[in-house]
């Protein structure tokens, strides 16, 4: 299991709700990736869940991903990130 904090940055605008973006990654991958914040614990490949959160720029949240190909879903993650 990996456990990373990532500070929420602008995400590209491809999608109606930008948290669409993060969904759309985790859902090609096989390992299951959390996203932790203040009492939340959501399912990232759960739109619905991920549209609960109200995330502004700057927040930090906790992502955790286990399984088989855990690095490679946190490392697709950061380089979108830096576009």
């Amino acid at each position: 299991m990996l456990v990373k904090n990532v500070i929420v940055g602008d995400l590209d605008r491809k999608y109606d709700h930008p948290l669409a973006e993060i969904v759309n990654i985790a859902s090609q991958c096989d390992a299951n990736i959390t996203l932790e914040y203040e009492n939340y614990h959501i399912n990232a490949k759960s739109i619905m869940g991920m549209m609960s959160l109200v995330l502004q720029q700057g927040e930090e949240v906790v992502v955790s991903a286990d399984g088989a190909d855990e690095d490679e879903l946190l490392n697709r993650y950061e380089m979108r990130k830096d576009k």
